[in-house]
């Protein structure tokens, strides 16, 4: 893939059929789940204008640094760009490590009239002090004079008890201050390498493909949780919420018209609304699509440095951080496969068998609901079982060597042993099977599946035009007819196809416009790559 704006207008009823067979152009364009390190984080609280893709500037509020962090995860040598600015949605994500003792100094540097503010880490039994006492923690005081700033400082310690994903947010005034974009993640990574998976920095045998050299490592940790079943082999965290533009209009308007003001006067405060609720903008990490699907710390979104664009090789265990952050439920629906639930919140889910053997217990689930403020770890994979063809275009009479890999299966039936084959984690049931050559026929015309015209199926440059994983798949892969249907037809040549690309979205439709224009909002697409393309995830 590469970095791209979608300027065609596409036809819903079109686009929405594309589960399985629809190819995303190459491009490097990708994501992980970056953040900052430290035991102390140093945050202030800022307005800023963010950008949406109908083109509007949406004045909101963020959390962001006030000063440089200990670093950055991935290294910011691995992710050119890494910054940490003073405001940004999400607010910055803070990466632990289990058992450490984490401190957050809070300073509030939103307008005076926007009033107090604060952060609530759910999950961790907090210390606070500073600023003044709450309704729910101790909250940051805005400047009296933008000379004495004294009380405007608070501090939040803590343990990293456990692992997972977490949410954080404004514990002053929710309903307003959550809304204006005052919210977070926070990534508590286990500690020790369970036995079993791969330590960071050594990188997994099956990352090794002919023609693919060895990929950079851009996992927070080798494990989700201190158990050996939430091994992973990438990881992606995704932050679902919405905004109602005419809230962030009001807060501004009143900002605007109590500028200078005295944090002491009874009439420097804001009286925003926030009922009726009628959210536009519907957002992963801070952007909406196809915004997600530029790199991460674009220039072009100084405020929105997150983006969401997973990729993956087949049989890969990836990991999805998924946190609810807005006031609406998001049934966020991840195409390709079921996401298995790890844990809740930093709690990993268990079950106990009769012999005494501790087994993960969590949900398969068909769409990763989000409540707002819930935080779930699950792992996603593909491997290509249930396409009842074969995706890699194998062909006993290709002159083609790599058309010609065996396929051995395990007692699962995948292709496991040969770690550094193209084919690896092939489902071994559909090794050698064709599309029927000839489309809108039946299966007897000589394949076990026919697909629709292409233009049909999808439309525009989504579509690459092969149902074939890799370059010259669609040329080694013929049908008794000698051709392989559709072969290139909309975007790519046969010879630069990469993978399945995967329509990843909230399954309210409402939620994938963008102030009601489709396609936006909450979608992004899962490109499966094929093992010669190496992933490349420093944007």
């Amino acid at each position: 893939m590469r970095t791209m704006k979608m300027n065609t207008t596409f036809s819903k009823s079109r686009l929405l059929l594309v589960p399985v067979l629809v190819m995303l152009f190459a491009a490097t364009v990708y994501a992980s789940a970056p953040g900052i390190t430290g035991t102390t984080f140093n945050l202030t609280a800022r307005d800023a204008f963010i950008s949406q893709p109908d083109g509007a500037s949406v004045y909101s509020w963020g959390y962001g640094c006030s000063s440089a962090p200990s670093g950055f995860n991935p290294p910011a040598t691995l992710m050119p760009g890494a910054t940490c600015p003073t405001m940004q949605v999400p607010g910055p994500t803070l990466i632990v490590m289990e058992g450490q003792t984490v401190t957050v100094n809070l300073t509030n540097n939103l307008p005076t009239s926007a009033g107090n503010t604060s952060i609530l880490f759910p999950g961790f039994n907090v210390t606070a002090t500073g600023g003044v006492v709450g309704l729910l923690t101790h909250e940051a005081l805005p400047c009296p004079t933008p000379t004495a700033c004294t009380t405007n400082t608070v501090s939040y310690t803590f343990v990293a008890s456990s692992p997972g994903t977490r949410a954080y947010y404004s514990g002053t005034q929710g309903d307003l201050q959550v809304e204006m974009g005052l919210y977070g993640a926070i990534i508590v990574v286990p500690t020790a390498v369970p036995t079993g998976c791969t330590a960071v920095g050594s990188i997994p045998a099956h990352y090794v493909a002919p023609g693919n050299s060895a990929e950079a490592d851009y996992r927070l940790a080798a494990s989700a949780y201190d158990n050996p079943r939430s091994c992973y082999d990438r990881e992606y965290l995704f932050q679902f919420s919405e905004m109602d533009p005419g809230i962030h209009k009001n807060a501004l308007a009143q900002v605007t018209a109590r500028t200078g003001c005295a944090a002491t006067s009874p009439t420097c405060h804001l009286d925003v609304p926030t009922e009726p609720y009628h959210p536009a903008y519907f957002m992963i990490n801070g952007r909406s699509m196809p915004d997600d699907m530029d790199p991460n710390y674009a220039r072009e979104y100084p405020h929105q440095p997150y983006n969401g664009n997973p990729h993956m090789h087949p049989g890969e265990q990836v990991l999805l951080r998924i946190i609810g952050q807005g006031r609406w439920q998001h049934p966020f629906h991840e195409h390709g496969n079921h996401v298995r639930i790890l844990g809740r919140d930093g709690n990993l889910i268990l079950s106990s068998t009769t012999a005494g053997e501790v087994n993960l217990a969590g949900p398969l689930l068909f769409t990763t609901t989000t409540t707002p403020g819930l935080a779930m770890d699950g792992i996603f994979y593909w491997t290509g079982k249930g396409l009842n063809w074969d995706p890699y275009g194998h062909n006993p009479a290709s002159s083609d060597s790599t058309a010609k890999l065996p396929c051995t299966p395990d007692a699962n039936g995948y292709n496991t042993a040969a770690t550094t084959a193209l084919n690896y984690y092939e489902w071994c049931q559909d090794h050698n099977k064709p599309l029927e050559a000839a489309p809108f026929g039946d299966v007897a015309g000589g394949g076990p599946a026919t697909l629709p015209d292409p233009n049909i199926l999808a439309n525009g440059a989504w579509f690459g035009g092969s149902p074939y994983l890799g370059p010259n798949a669609t040329v080694r892969a013929v049908g008794p007819t000698g051709t392989t249907p559709p072969s290139g037809t909309i975007a790519n040549s046969p010879t630069g196809e990469a993978g399945f690309a995967f329509m990843w979205h909230s399954h309210n439709e409402r939620e994938i416009t963008t102030n009601n224009i489709f396609p936006g909002g909450m979608l992004m697409m899962m490109l499966v790559d094929s093992r010669e393309f190496q992933i490349d995830e420093s944007n």
